[in-house]
């Protein structure tokens, strides 16, 4: 698994290169290494909502940068090194918008 140097998102495969599905940042696969590419998610990964419906997570105070709605279900998750802080994601509870928030 590779993950964006610029954003922190997964990268993709494609070609020769890992692509990122978030800010399209591309680097070169390194010719040594061995990947397996799967194009599943594991059931941990997945937040499912749906429109007008309750997710189980915790909302909070957030203003939603695609509409301006100030309200949002949020989580944390460790996606970088176990040393370094959680990452807070929010999902907008009016358009569903996702986005996170680093401590750097």
């Amino acid at each position: 698994m590779e993950f964006c140097d610029e954003c922190g998102s997964m990268m993709q495969a494609e070609d020769g290169l890992w692509v990122c599905t978030s800010c399209g940042h591309k680097q070169p696969k390194d010719p040594e290494a061995n990947y397996v590419v799967s194009e599943e998610q594991e059931v941990s990964e997945i937040i499912e909502t749906s429109s007008g419906g309750e997710t189980g997570l915790p909302k909070t105070d957030a203003v939603c940068p695609d509409c301006g709605n100030d309200t949002a279900y949020w989580y944390m998750q460790q996606i970088r090194a176990a040393d370094e802080s959680e990452t807070r994601f929010f999902v907008c509870t009016a358009c569903e918008h996702s986005w996170r928030e680093d401590d750097h």
